[in-house]
């Protein structure tokens, strides 16, 4: 029988704490109010979970329709628009704020913690921490304008990097690009920090996939030991780093962690390496799907001055890697209990 466990008991009380910290704001919300939010949440996990594989059916639906000339148009005019999205796509203002993401802001709250100033003559490299199961700290933070980015960071644009399987989706594409998310494919990258001016602020979720399998309440631990990646591509275009963590992220969720070797996490690896993101078996507050209203709170660090290094060495990468890693435990360490955890938790990096 597969060896797995649904958050202990110990790491759940951790949720406990959190809803008794926002059971007064919650009681001073109106039915109203708290619906709207709890309809505002539900459609963005629907759109994570469903929207982009409901977009391409209806798209091939259609091409057996008596409106296949408009699907049939579309398609065509998707390859040619292939590779919009590896050059900064077509973010839209209207849609980065959007009263719906104040709304999705508000369930939580997630709310924006600025530690320095960065400045507009410079480019950056955001690596946010933990991933969680659905990253609603930095979609809310970096995707929207709901959490006052541009207003903590003036001169300095977020685009927020996610799979770049999920730019091939038909229409869905359309929806990432308006919100401002670009792939996490190095072409893109090298387009926001080289072809694209300055003030630019790249966000990757550096754990990726495989953090979000470890996510579950009262956890905090990052994959970072051997992610360097985003560190050689920072010394290759002279982009400082910055470590950014979302406090209260891995208690949204009560998520079934498979241990490892067992049949479920040999599973869920070999779904990840065909599709490059890991299905999740998680729960939420109500619905399943909802997830619990704990805090989340996103906090940007100092930034990690970083040369220009057209070929950096490994032992280059190997340096700025470590000083990342430094930064971001001091930074979890300084405001842990500020962010609603105990003096003793501990930051582990895998």
């Amino acid at each position: 029988m597969t060896d797995s466990i649904l958050a202990p008991d110990k790491k759940s009380c951790m949720v406990i704490l959190s809803q008794h910290l926002v059971a007064k704001m919650t009681k001073e919300k109106t039915q109203r109010k708290e619906f709207i939010e709890a309809i505002s949440v539900l459609q963005w996990v629907l759109s994570f979970l469903f929207l982009g594989v409901a977009c391409l059916i209806l798209m091939v639906y259609l091409m057996f329709t008596s409106l296949w000339p408009l699907a049939t148009l579309y398609f065509i005019w998707m390859v040619k628009d292939w590779y919009t999205p590896e050059k900064g796509g077509r973010r839209t203002t209207f849609v980065r704020k959007w009263k719906v993401w104040e709304h999705f802001r508000d369930y939580f709250p997630i709310k924006l913690v600025k530690t320095a100033e960065l400045s507009p003559k410079k480019n950056y490299i955001f690596g946010i921490h933990p991933h969680g199961i659905m990253s609603a700290g930095g979609f809310a933070c970096f995707s929207t304008e709901a959490c006052g980015f541009a207003e903590e960071f003036p001169g300095v644009k977020s685009t927020l990097a996610t799979l770049a399987g999920l730019f091939k989706l038909p229409l869905f594409r359309e929806y990432l690009m308006a919100a401002g998310l670009c792939p996490v494919s190095k072409t893109s990258l090298v387009h926001l920090l080289s072809k694209n001016g300055k003030g630019n602020a790249v966000v990757i979720v550096v754990g990726g996939a495989a953090e979000s399998l470890s996510s579950s309440p009262g956890v905090n631990t990052v994959v970072m030991k051997q992610r360097k990646g985003f560190v050689r591509t920072a010394l290759e275009f002279g982009a400082d780093l910055v470590p950014v963590y979302s406090f209260g992220e891995n208690e949204l969720f009560q998520q079934v962690v498979f241990s490892e070797g067992s049949l479920g996490r040999r599973l869920q690896d070999l779904f990840k390496k065909i599709t490059g993101f890991a299905p999740c078996l998680f729960v939420g507050e109500r619905f399943v799907l909802l997830p619990y209203r704990t805090p989340v709170t996103t906090v940007v660090g100092s930034p990690i001055s970083v040369p220009l290094k057209v070929m950096p060495t490994e032992e280059e990468v190997d340096h700025y890697h470590r000083l990342y890693m430094e930064a971001l435990a001091k930074l979890f360490h300084e405001h842990k209990v500020s962010c609603g955890l105990s003096e003793d938790h501990k930051l582990q990096f895998i």
